[in-house]
């Protein structure tokens, strides 16, 4: 596949990507939807090719206002439904209570934990049911997703197809494709963002750093993953 599509128009082999997982999931597709400029520029992609995907979102009680926004502006735009899944409320009250407001920033360990109850366990009641799943990671990214695939069988979700359309895009072309079609943007990114997460694990980055820089940033690179794309 990747060969396939390599030498075509990002735009168009991002399409290509999309419609070829979908058809060889055999069944019910959706993009895990952070509203990045990724997921933005995949929702738009799809749109304008006419491809059917479903669109859902982890809404971890931390998300910065902005994202708010950017979740609202393409409801608007595209009249997407919006899947929204949230944390098992009792499992969010015995970490607070227990470990605090802050456990995350004390270990990997206690970080793993959080991710695992805002982001991980909803992610397994949104994939219940589906045949594959889009995501908007791409290679340039960061160290831990070097060795992306634009279509893969997930083993951590029961071997449904994990499909990355933008694998092989860079910020300055995702940049480029956003203000060419005038799509909706955080508004985080003009403040230095350019990985954008739950507040208190997101910070705006400096010049040179990568682009998850600002992804829990008291951690080494190689651990900067939530466990939603553990490889």
């Amino acid at each position: 596949m990747d060969t396939l599509v390599a030498k075509a128009p990002l735009s168009s082999q991002a399409a290509e990507i999309l419609r070829t997982g979908i058809e060889t999931a055999g069944g019910p597709v959706s993009l895990a939807c952070s509203f990045s400029l990724e997921d933005v520029a995949i929702i738009d992609i799809a749109h304008q090719a006419g491809i059917i995907l479903g669109v859902f979102a982890l809404d971890t009680g931390r998300l910065n206002e902005e994202t708010y926004e950017v979740a609202d502006a393409l409801v608007e735009r595209y009249r997407l439904r919006i899947d929204w899944y949230v944390p098992r409320h009792e499992a969010v009250e015995e970490l607070e209570r227990t470990e605090g407001l802050f456990s995350f920033r004390e270990t990997l360990e206690k970080r793993h934990t959080c991710c695992g109850i805002r982001k991980v366990e909803p992610l397994s009641r949104a994939l219940r049911g589906l045949a594959g799943w889009v995501t908007g990671m791409r290679r340039e990214q960061s160290i831990t997703r070097g060795d992306l695939k634009a279509i893969e069988q997930d083993g951590l979700n029961g071997g449904i197809l994990k499909i990355n359309p933008l694998l092989d895009w860079n910020e300055e072309q995702l940049f480029r494709y956003t203000a060419e079609n005038r799509l909706p943007k955080n508004r985080l990114y003009s403040q230095g963002y350019r990985s954008i997460g739950c507040a208190p694990c997101t910070r705006s980055v400096q010049p040179g750093e990568d682009s998850r820089a600002g992804r829990w940033w008291w951690e080494n690179p190689e651990n900067k993953e939530c466990g939603l794309h553990r490889r």
